[in-house]
């Protein structure tokens, strides 16, 4: 249920960008010769000529329209050209969308806070830009506004005078326009000016809603479509929801909205405004009742969240009529299409953004054979999401059964699937401090660098057993003799020399890697300590939290402790480090894993 949000303390300015046709865009960007002509771009499904997912304004006018399938658009429109969504993994892939949504969402986001919304649907917080255009070049100072700005639709003036944009100018220009209009008035040119440049560097027309909160942009932002932008100004706003249908509303196109109109006899936001808000909590609730009382009168403190990439990945595929899936097997082949795809887009956000997600979702659309429960409908099902295509694809399959053994309950009965997803979300950014683990237990004046240290080509020593070897702490470094710096400069692989010289000594003292947990002793290691070939590190040191344990605990491990399974749950960059420790591979354990890096692996028993 939808909850109130506190009100900002001073106006903002927010604007939602909205594409106009964009698949249809994409398409003749990519063959310029369906520039003017009735185009729909069409899902990937041969039945009936497959769905139409968008429909240029030039068809439009033909009457066809998205809920038609291709077979009964071109009976429509005959001269209709229909562009089908390029395939991959028998199902429809979006990528060349989104990618060209992220070069929209990199030129919008140069003003202002941005959230991206969907592949074209941007909202802009642009009220810092909007205070620094007021006291640099308010409006009414200049002497020419931005062409592109006069042709705004101002929700409150008159849009049939054939001075339309005389009209607009000087609303726009107003020297007695309170706070909030200035504001307004700025953000209008503001958004004016990235909507040409949007056409300009990427050919794709946009249009804009403009209003002091998320709810009233969206709202407005498709009244004037294509290529056009619509601004609310404070005083206009009971005018325009009044008759607004409540269903259009956010978050009331649901069971909400259905039990305000059942319920309440609520058809439209002026209905609602009748219901103070003592009664509308009463029957939904403090929360919901002050949300419904707000949004009735246009207010809205939902913020736009400073985000350019998505906050989830999903991949779903559609299977109507005889398509239906009716078997195990036959979702299991298309889960693991679609986790192999869900796979490889999360990985690449991991590569690119440094971003990690962690919970995999998966959802149905069912029904059974049996009609007396038909309505009941196949749960959504969660799990902890484990990076790796073979792994998401075991979870998502027992996500499967665990839903379908809820949706049947009891009853033995014959099944069908019409939609699967599966979805990737709470993604996080990638906490610092994960590039190498061997960061962690490198001592604070060895002279080898992580970086630099390659444990998988090590020399084998059968005597020393298969342990984990790092640079000890304390090493002797390779200094020349005194006839080799002499001839140092007339030698230039005496350098090499020294550097063979230093790593022959660091293999012969390799040992055990200890790690020494919690703060530094206040008495300095005597030198028998110091010449053991022993790696120190102080938890103190990369524990961010600032542990302050009293007390110290020292752990020892060698690679036979390491468990296969549990690396894989690391982050990449740390799993191919230590996939090069591990030889011979080794069977799985079953060890309980700890929230610490020293919870990975085994103490030893302390002799004595």
């Amino acid at each position: 249920m939808p909850v109130a949000r506190p009100e900002p303390q001073e106006p903002r300015v927010i604007a939602h960008v909205d594409m106009d046709c964009f698949y249809v865009q994409v398409e003749q960007r990519r063959n310029p010769e369906l520039r003017g002509q009735p185009t729909a771009v069409v899902q990937y499904n041969d039945w009936k000529g497959g769905g139409l997912i968008a429909v240029s304004y030039e068809a439009r006018k033909f009457g066809v329209k998205r809920s038609m399938r291709g077979d009964e658009a071109k009976m429509v429109c005959p001269s209709i050209n229909l562009v089908q969504v390029p395939v991959a993994r028998d199902k429809a892939d979006l990528n060349v969308y989104r990618s060209a949504g992220s070069e929209v969402v990199t030129i919008l986001s140069t003003k202002g806070k941005c959230e991206r919304a969907s592949i074209d649907e941007v909202y802009l917080d642009l009220t810092d830009a909007a205070k620094e255009m007021l006291l640099e070049s308010p409006p009414e100072l200049l002497e020419l506004i931005f062409e592109e700005a006069t042709k705004s639709n101002i929700l409150g003036l008159p849009s049939d005078v054939s001075n339309r944009e005389d009209s607009v100018r000087a609303w726009l220009c107003r020297a007695d326009a309170d706070y909030q209009d200035k504001l307004l008035s700025c953000g209008a040119i503001i958004v004016a000016q990235l909507r040409v440049k949007v056409l300009e560097e990427t050919q794709f027309t946009c249009s804009a809603g403009i209003a002091h909160n998320k709810m009233l942009a969206k709202l407005v932002s498709g009244m004037h479509k294509p290529a056009q932008q619509t601004v609310v100004p404070s005083s206009a706003i009971q005018d325009f929801l009044v008759s607004l249908p409540i269903k259009k509303m956010k978050q009331l196109g649901g069971k909400l909205g259905s039990s305000l109109q059942d319920d309440l006899g609520v058809n439209t936001v002026g209905d609602l405004l009748s219901f103070t808000e003592d009664k509308l909590q009463e029957y939904y609730g403090v929360n919901t009742g002050t949300w419904l009382w707000k949004i009735a009168r246009g207010i809205s403190g939902e913020e736009v969240e400073d985000r350019l990439l998505p906050k989830s990945h999903g991949c779903g595929k559609t299977f109507p009529g005889p398509k239906a899936l009716k078997n195990n097997a036959s979702v299991k082949t298309w889960l693991d299409r679609l986790c192999e795809e869900l796979s490889e887009r999360i990985q690449s956000d991991l590569n690119q953004n440094k971003r990690i997600a962690q919970t995999l979702t998966l959802y149905a659309r069912a029904c059974k054979k049996n009609k007396s429960d038909s309505i009941k409908k196949f749960p959504s099902k969660s799990c902890p999401l484990r990076y790796g295509t073979v792994k998401i694809q075991e979870d998502a399959m027992k996500l499967f059964e665990s839903g379908l053994h809820d949706f049947l309950g009891s009853q033995n009965t014959k099944w069908s699937i019409t939609s699967l997803s599966v979805s990737a979300s709470k993604i996080f950014d990638i906490p610092i401090g994960t590039s190498s683990i061997l960061r962690y237990i490198k001592g604070p004046n060895s002279t080898v660098s992580p970086a630099n240290l390659d444990c998988s080509s090590l020399p084998e020593d059968p005597s020393l057993g298969n342990k984990l070897y790092i640079a000890p702490n304390h090493e002797e470094h390779c200094e020349p003799s005194l006839s080799e710096k002499e001839d140092y400069g007339n030698n230039s692989n005496l350098a090499k020399q020294c550097q063979i010289k230093e790593e022959k000594k660091v293999s012969k003292k390799l040992t055990e890697v200890k790690i020494i947990l919690g703060p530094e002793s206040s008495s300095e290691p005597n030198k028998a300590e110091e010449h053991k070939a022993a790696q120190y590190v102080d938890r103190n040191k990369f524990n961010t939290a600032g542990s302050n344990s009293a007390s110290s605990s020292t752990w020892m491990f060698n690679v036979e402790d390491i468990d296969p399974a549990v690396v894989e749950e690391l982050p990449p960059e740390i799993q191919r480090e230590i996939h090069g420790w591990i030889r011979p591979p080794k069977q799985s354990s079953s060890k309980t894993r700890g929230s610490t890096i020293s919870s990975y692996f085994q103490p030893a028993k302390r002799s004595g």
